[in-house]
């Protein structure tokens, strides 16, 4: 009964959206835009159960990256509308990059923190140990992260950087798809899908998957114009609504299962979603950008950043960094955690009283990058902080790949 009553909701979510889209219900801007929020909300939903569902069905090296993207696609729609969008429209270029350093920084800022506070009111544990198969995205997403760096030196995000992002990704997904791995772990509605016999769950899964590509579908571009033309309306910068409010409702799927799978005491598969989730942005999110920019304006070309979008990608990538730092350990106190939490929420609050409040671009700019550099000084001490540990995982890990090496060729002689 609750996985039906849950479906339920989800599907009824989107009812109201889908009468507006077809001219059946008018209301004001701010209250479709609202519903068509809601709607991106349960379509979001619906896919995250079918894409751990799927799980059971797809081959192991196929899932990484299938699901992967299957998964990621509520959070990617409103910003690649964004980015098509400024390809014939400069209007919307301040946009593009708005939702992708939103859903970043609100994963690892609040995210991490979730779990982490979670296990401690309700497990009692101060310390979150990861697995160690955590090491290998923190590996690719340490990559990813440097490499991000250059993207607000040269002031845009190319073609070259989707090849090289989109095969970082997949080079993981390859690596990954080779290391030892258990069932999926399936929460909630996910669970009694992938109980159900071989033919119904296929079916499901199908059905869902169909409901929340048509809705994220009709849903995504009203939203996305629904953001902007409520901010302008009522006086908000659309920015900030189009960098916190899309992701708060594409990203409540994953906030959700992690909340789930840290109640059941596996906060470490939940900091492990969390941590692949991160990597999934920050290289197949990122990577699209330049994709749909270019589709939209019809020839290649690179995404310019303006000069908000430089000082967000810069401080996206320092917390990223300093993300990275914390987990080198491969654990996360609740100390860290709180640390996390704080100088997000600190930006956020800071941030938004500048811009929202005072209507002080100046001084925002400059709020923008203060919080970047204490990210990267935060960095150097917590990876100094790390050395040891970092050190007797990376002799560890150069240790199993020489046996595996002896092993192979062994079998081969």
């Amino acid at each position: 009964m609750p996985t039906r009553f849950a479906v339920a909701l989800a599907v009824l979510a989107a009812v109201p959206a889908c009468l507006i889209r077809f001219g059946w219900l008018v209301w004001p801007i701010e209250l479709e835009t609202v519903f068509f929020g809601l709607a991106i909300v349960g379509a979001a939903f619906a896919m995250s159960w079918a894409a751990e569902a799927a799980e059971l069905d797809i081959p192991r090296a196929l899932a990484l990256t299938v699901v992967a993207l299957l998964a990621v696609f509520p959070e990617y729609a409103v910003d690649i509308i964004f980015a098509f969008k400024a390809g014939y429209d400069p209007a919307f270029a301040p946009f593009a990059a708005a939702n992708m350093t939103g859903s970043n920084r609100l994963l690892l800022g609040l995210g991490w923190p979730t779990v982490a506070v979670l296990a401690w009111l309700f497990r009692g544990h101060r310390s979150l140990r990861l697995d160690r198969d955590a090491g290998l995205p923190l590996v690719f997403l340490g990559v990813a992260t440097l490499y991000s760096f250059s993207l607000p030196l040269r002031g845009e995000i190319g073609l070259f950087d989707s090849v090289l992002l989109i095969a970082l990704f997949l080079g993981y997904a390859v690596l990954a798809s080779r290391e030892q791995t258990s069932e999926p772990e399936l929460v909630g509605p996910a669970a009694t899908i992938g109980a159900l016999a071989t033919v119904p769950r296929r079916m499901s899964i199908v059905c869902l998957f169909a409901f929340a590509g048509i809705t994220i579908g009709a849903a995504a571009e009203p939203f996305a114009e629904g953001l902007v033309e409520t901010g302008h309306k009522l006086g908000i910068d659309e920015f900030l609504l189009v960098q916190w409010l899309a992701p708060l409702a594409s990203e409540a799927p994953e906030f959700l299962l992690a909340s789930l799978l840290t109640l059941r005491g596996k906060a470490a598969a939940a900091m492990g979603l969390l941590l692949s989730s991160k990597l999934n942005q920050w290289t197949l999110l990122v990577g699209s950008l330049p994709l749909a920019y270019s589709v939209g304006a019809g020839h290649p070309a690179a995404l310019p950043l303006d000069l908000r979008q430089v000082d967000e990608v810069f401080l996206t990538a320092a917390q990223s960094l300093f993300g990275i730092a914390v987990l080198a350990s491969l654990s996360l106190e609740l100390g860290e955690a709180a640390l996390l939490a704080g100088i997000f929420l600190a930006q956020l609050i800071v941030g938004g009283f500048l811009r929202a409040g005072l209507h002080d671009d100046a001084d925002g700019q400059t709020e923008l990058m203060a919080f970047g550099i204490l990210y990267l000084l935060l960095s150097l001490v917590f990876f100094y902080r790390a050395r040891r540990v970092v050190s007797v995982l990376w002799q560890k890990e150069r240790a199993k790949r020489s046996v595996q090496v002896v092993a192979g060729r062994r079998d081969l002689v």
